[in-house]
């Protein structure tokens, strides 16, 4: 088995519906209208119907206790299949919606990471993330949030959201974030062009969320690999969006050809039928990647992860060696 690691992925759109519906029992609401279709997925349109829906279903999330479930259920699922090391990108955002705090919001998730780690040998950081669409006086708070109450698990700010709104005017959130330590990332190239990603790469980052449309400018592809930028892509939810009209035209296999740095993630797993360990079973079913290749992916992920450095030599370990279950200890000790 490939031990794989990922580092795109959000949390809330990690929830199936099952484990929606179980969290909106236990809360006594009911499931909001048009959240699901008739055969009980996820239902949406195109991309922003799907962040319409993702917003229906976090809506449902409103406990510690529910965080730490989602946290838990999906690092146990990934842990499941090889995975070794997950950053779980969460926003704050959409836990002030439903009032909770940040230290609330972080003791869930934090819990659901202790618990997979005890039991799975999993290990997992979080990234804060600032949504794009909810405006630049949002995101400049999430960040200043995160800069004043450090926690351990807590690596790095990310930005997410409708990427038409250009990631230039959030440089101020970038600069506090990333002067308060934190590793930075952000959602580029997958809506809009090379441009998107040229201003993205303004900001204080080392890694893009997408960034596959790089491909359609060579020159840029050559700045993200001479830049040793680490594109963390996610071709099944590019297919099952549109972006690119089959993972035959996806340009995964020429981005890393051409020397980019290039992670496999799941993106909102139950809502584009995706899991870590199929995104690597795509590039081997269609693009020929063998174990090789593919443990290449994990060791980029972990090399381009946030996470300390002991850990991270750990998590190498792991990679590199015969049995991914092999299980480090490296809980950080609490702030």
């Amino acid at each position: 088995m490939i031990a794989t690691a990922e580092l795109h992925v959000h949390l809330e759109g990690t929830a199936p519906p099952e484990l929606i519906g179980r969290i909106a029992r236990r809360n006594g609401v009911e499931l909001p209208a048009g959240m699901l279709a008739a055969d009980g997925r996820f239902h949406y349109t195109n991309f922003l119907h799907f962040l319409d829906t993702y917003d229906l279903a976090a809506s449902v999330i409103r406990t510690a206790e529910d965080y730490r479930d989602i946290t838990y259920e999906y690092l146990a699922s990934v842990a499941e299949d090889g995975g070794i090391y997950v950053e779980l990108t969460a926003s704050p955002d959409h836990a002030a919606l439903v009032g909770l705090s940040d230290s609330e919001h972080y003791a869930g998730i934090a819990a659901g990471i202790d618990e997979a780690r005890r039991d799975h040998g999993i290990e997992a950081r979080i990234l804060i993330s600032g949504v794009r669409n909810f405006g630049v006086e949002a995101v400049e708070r999430v960040a200043r949030h995160a800069a004043q109450r450090p926690h351990p698990y807590v690596v790095g700010f990310a930005l997410a959201g409708d990427e038409r709104v250009a990631p230039g005017q959030f440089a101020q959130a970038f600069a506090i974030a990333a002067d308060a330590g934190l590793c930075c990332t952000v959602h580029a190239g997958e809506w809009q062009g090379p441009d998107s990603i040229r201003e993205a790469l303004r900001l204080p980052v080392t890694r893009l969320d997408h960034g596959v449309r790089a491909i359609e400018d060579p020159t840029l592809v050559r700045e993200l690999a001479e830049r040793h930028i680490t594109l963390n892509t996610c071709p099944t939810s590019n297919v099952v969006l549109g972006v690119f009209p089959s993972f035959a035209d996806h340009p995964l296999p020429h981005l890393r050809a051409a020397g980019v740095r290039v992670t496999l993630g799941s993106d909102d797993p139950p809502y584009f039928g995706a899991t870590l360990a199929g995104e690597y079973e795509v590039c081997r079913e269609h693009f020929g990647w063998d174990d090789q290749h593919l443990r290449e992916v994990t060791v980029a992920a972990i090399e381009a992860a946030f996470c300390d450095e002991p850990l991270r030599a750990a998590l190498l370990a792991r990679a590199h060696g015969p049995d991914p279950a092999a299980r480090p200890s490296q809980e950080p000790a609490a702030n």
